[in-house]
């Protein structure tokens, strides 16, 4: 299952408050970078850098060697043809000799801008086909300063401009085969039927601790017979793998502590092997180092990008502690059994013990792969359910990367708080309270919330197939909506008052309703997993509320606004939702999980929905944003490494050429 939460483009506080110019240029800013179609791209700064050692830093700075190496694996596994566009456009942007001050070419730059945001040719969140908006023609003139065979220009243009070939990278049609429909390179020549009955004859539905079969190999048919080909070394992305696996056997060598040290050496072995029982003792290492200040993600990790939600897209990521901010996520872990005791669901989905959950805020120091440039701002790991039973879970809240979404906000003329809030009273609540409860709601979500509930005996962890991703994370969303109106946290001191909560549910509704479809385009449907579950909880909740006016629909001046009247029985309906959506996954309900999913969840008003895009239109707020890295910088005298700065990239094309140049393995 997948349990990180991943909220790519805002906090619920960024998407409120922050702007860009009219004009679409940057403004003058410390933490905006740049701006481009519906993107912002911003900088973030890594606290606690300079306290760390000399061996620290060294560590740090090769699992950051390691995670960069993987990037064109997570290129290739979105599309199979990611790569060859991507070396294309960079070849044109180091060598064309032309007008780059033209309509034409600033239209091109903006199409390579977007590809390197988004991993390849699909857009990263809406995962549709992108479309330059330079002529067919012009862009065939730039590839004469690439690298493009002119034999294979037509093919390579085909793929980029025909909105019929690989229209969306993962697919969420109701018909057809959504296996065969996704442009992912996950599978070659199977269809959904056969991929599926080739891991039934695998899964053990008896194993307490199942084998994520499918995690980490492509799915081919040869010779009419449906196998498995792996990521690995010596298999698909040898070479990526091999410089990744270098960089990891270099900061083995100066890890902080043995279990480090033991956990890099299992994940080299697997990443040799593609042994997934490796991939599994890997897991069980890396979750028990709590004591570590230097941390990291690695692998194929989540499987959010496959249409059958099993195989997994390679990351990366690294971190250090924020040890004075982990004292409220401390508080939450320490106390899960009490939270998972009280829990609203059936006793029997409960965890009788919680074992290690373990909780902190970190500051991120490298993104890549997936999380590059859009991160989440909260990850708890491991997945496997097992590993989470019997040996607990890691949970980070991403502090630096929220605090740089807020501190780029503060220049924002104009925020969709003021303009989507019904009254002052709602939205002085959010302003006094919000920054507050939106942490905490996170911090609740990932500390407690995928880690809580169990599986029935013989249920899989894939039971939900499709729509498994939408009812974990609203399962985790639930959690966290239904405690942070409970007075243990005030008990606690996480929550100064009982008032504080109000704002979290005024803007959850706000966003799950409404809001958030200014990210999709007019007539689309809404199809990612995290905007699918706050649309389901939110509309379940509006729906359920109405006979006794719940959540209320206003409208004044020809503006629709969604009012909670009553916080208490919204609480209630928030337990009632993840009572369901609990027992759901605890027996394996695929069909009481998909008539959530497809009534709640994926239709649009289109009413609605042009009116919240003329509405935040005219704020001219980018809806979705992403961040450069700080590169980490060897200090070198006399022959020898001394130090290793944190030196803030030049620009964000400039960072995405450089990566193109140092870390191109395929």
């Amino acid at each position: 299952m997948r349990t990180i939460m991943k909220i790519f483009a805002t906090t619920a506080a960024a998407a409120a408050m922050f702007s860009c110019r009219h004009d679409g240029a940057p403004k003058e800013s410390r933490y905006l970078v740049d701006e481009f179609a519906d993107l912002k791209v911003m900088r973030y700064d890594v606290p606690g850098w300079d306290a760390l050692t000399l061996r620290q830093k060294e560590y740090a700075y090769h699992l950051a060697e390691a995670a960069k190496a993987g990037r064109d694996i997570t290129w290739d596994q979105y599309c199979k043809w990611n790569l060859p566009v991507r070396h294309a456009v960079e070849s044109v942007l180091e060598n064309y000799d032309g007008d780059r001050e033209s309509e034409d070419f600033l239209s091109f730059l903006v199409y390579a801008k977007r590809l390197f945001f988004s991993n390849g040719i699909h857009h990263h969140y809406s995962e549709d086909k992108i479309i330059p908006e330079c002529p067919k023609e012009y862009f065939a003139s730039l590839l004469d300063y690439s690298e493009v065979p002119a034999e294979e220009r037509d093919t390579l243009l085909s793929v980029i401009y025909s909105p019929d070939i690989y229209p969306q990278r993962r697919s969420t049609s109701g018909d057809g085969d959504i296996v065969a429909l996704s442009a992912v390179n996950f599978y070659d020549g199977v269809t959904r039927g056969e991929v599926e009955s080739y891991y039934a004859a695998l899964a053990d539905p008896s194993d307490p601790r199942p084998v994520s079969w499918g995690l980490n190999t492509k799915v081919v048919k040869k010779d009419g017979q449906v196998t498995e080909e792996a990521w690995k070394v010596g298999g698909i992305y040898s070479p990526a793998l091999e410089r990744i696996c270098s960089e990891l056997e270099k900061a083995a060598a100066v890890a902080e502590n043995d279990l480090q040290k033991k956990a890099l050496g299992l994940l080299v072995e697997y990443y040799r092997t593609g042994d997934l029982k490796l991939w599994d003792e890997f897991n069980v290492t890396w979750v028990q180092d709590t004591l570590g200040t230097v941390d990291f993600i690695n692998g194929f990790i989540e499987d959010y990008d496959d249409p059958l939600g099993r195989k997994a897209t390679w990351e990366g990521y690294v971190n250090i502690k924020d040890s004075a901010a982990s004292a409220r996520t401390e508080i939450l872990s320490s106390n899960a059994q009490w939270f998972e005791d009280h829990s609203p669901v059936d006793p029997r989905f409960r965890k009788p013990v919680v074992k290690g959950v373990s909780a902190k805020v970190v500051n991120a120091v490298t993104l890549a792969g997936a999380t590059y440039p859009s991160t989440p701002i909260g990850i708890n790991l491991p997945n496997a359910d097992w590993i989470r039973r019997d040996f607990g879970s890691k949970s980070v809240t991403i502090a630096n990367i929220t605090h740089a979404y807020d501190k780029a906000a503060l220049e924002a003329p104009h925020n969709t708080l003021d303009e989507f809030a019904w009254d002052d009273a709602e939205k002085e609540a959010y302003r006094k309270y919000g920054s507050l409860t939106d942490e905490i709601h996170t911090d609740l979500h990932e500390c407690l919330g995928h880690g809580s509930g169990q599986l029935l005996p013989g249920v899989s962890a894939t039971a939900m197939g499709e729509y498994s991703s939408t009812l974990e994370e609203a399962r985790a969303d639930l959690f966290g909506l239904y405690y942070i109106a409970d007075p243990k946290l005030v008990e606690l001191g996480i929550l100064p008052d009982m008032e504080a909560y109000k704002a979290a549910y005024s803007s959850y509704i706000r966003n799950g309703i409404m809001v958030q479809f200014s990210r999709i385009e007019p007539g689309k449907k809404n199809t990612e997993a995290h905007m699918q579950n706050r649309k389901l909880i939110a509309e379940w909740c509006y729906e359920k509320g109405l006979p006794s006016n719940v959540i209320e629909k206003k409208v004044r001046q020809g503006k629709t606004y969604f009012v909670v009247n009553d916080f208490v029985a919204l609480r209630s309906l928030f337990g009632t939702l993840l009572s369901e959506i609990q027992r759901i996954k605890s027996e394996g309900d695929y069909q009481a999980g998909k008539h959530l999913v497809e009534t709640y969840a994926v239709n649009i008003d289109p009413d609605l929905h042009k009116e919240v895009l003329e509405r935040y239109r005219a704020l001219g707020l980018k809806p979705y944003g992403g961040f450069i890295n700080p590169e980490i910088v060897p200090v070198v005298k006399d022959g020898r490494t001394v130090d290793y700065e944190l030196v803030q990239a030049e620009g964000y094309l400039e960072q995405q050429l450089d990566y193109g140049r140092r870390y191109r393995t395929l």
